[in-house]
């Protein structure tokens, strides 16, 4: 697929504190898993319809789940 979505390096730059740490896991790729979720979000697609350029669906749902219940907490 060619238009595939992908976060600039200055975007991730800015994006980089709201990172959580890793705990002795090593952390999938952030820029890669980021982009796969603006990319369903955008599409309107489900995270099974995801690329497989992002990495498996249940990383983003996952990544994307647990972002979505940090920022609805912090309101």
């Amino acid at each position: 697929m060619s238009d595939l979505f992908w976060l600039t390096d200055e975007q991730m730059v800015r994006l980089r504190p709201f990172f959580p740490k890793s705990h002795g896991k090593p952390r999938v790729d952030d820029r890669r898993v980021l982009s796969g979720i603006v990319f369903v979000n955008r599409n309107g697609l489900g995270w099974r319809d995801s690329p497989t350029d992002y990495g498996p669906h249940k990383t983003l749902y996952n990544r994307g789940s647990a972002w979505a219940r940090r920022a609805c907490s912090r309101e």
